[in-house]
C-alpha cells in the first residue's frame, strides 16, 4: 500500500472535519467531557486499532485526546490511515 500524495491527502481530508495533515501524518484532537471519558475513548480506539492491525500515536491531556496516524512502513499517509480515522470518528458517538 503506497503512501498518498499531498494532493490526494488534501482531497480526502475535505470530507473529514477536524482532521489535518501534519508532516507525514493525519492528526486530530478530541475534547471529551472528563478525564475518564477520554480514557474510555482511548480504550475504544485501542480495540479498533488492534482489530485493524494499525496503531495510532495517542496523547492524553486530561480530557483532550490527540491522535496521529501514519503508515510508518510506507513513510507517510495511506488508505489504512484514512480507514482508521473514519473508525475513530465513529467512536466519538459510542458511550
Amino acid at each position: 500500500m503506497a503512501a498518498l500524495s499531498k494532493a490526494e491527502i488534501q482531497e480526502r481530508l475535505k470530507g473529514m472535519p477536524g482532521w489535518s495533515q501534519a508532516g507525514k501524518a493525519l492528526q486530530k484532537k478530541f475534547t471529551l467531557k472528563s478525564f475518564m471519558a477520554g480514557i474510555g475513548f482511548v480504550n475504544r480506539i485501542a480495540e479498533a486499532a488492534e482489530k485493524a492491525g494499525h496503531h495510532p500515536d495517542i496523547t492524553i491531556n486530561y480530557n483532550v485526546v490527540g491522535i496521529s496516524l501514519s503508515t510508518h512502513s510506507e513513510g507517510g499517509v495511506t488508505d489504512k490511515d484514512f480507514d482508521l480515522a473514519r473508525q475513530i470518528d465513529a467512536l466519538t458517538s459510542t458511550p
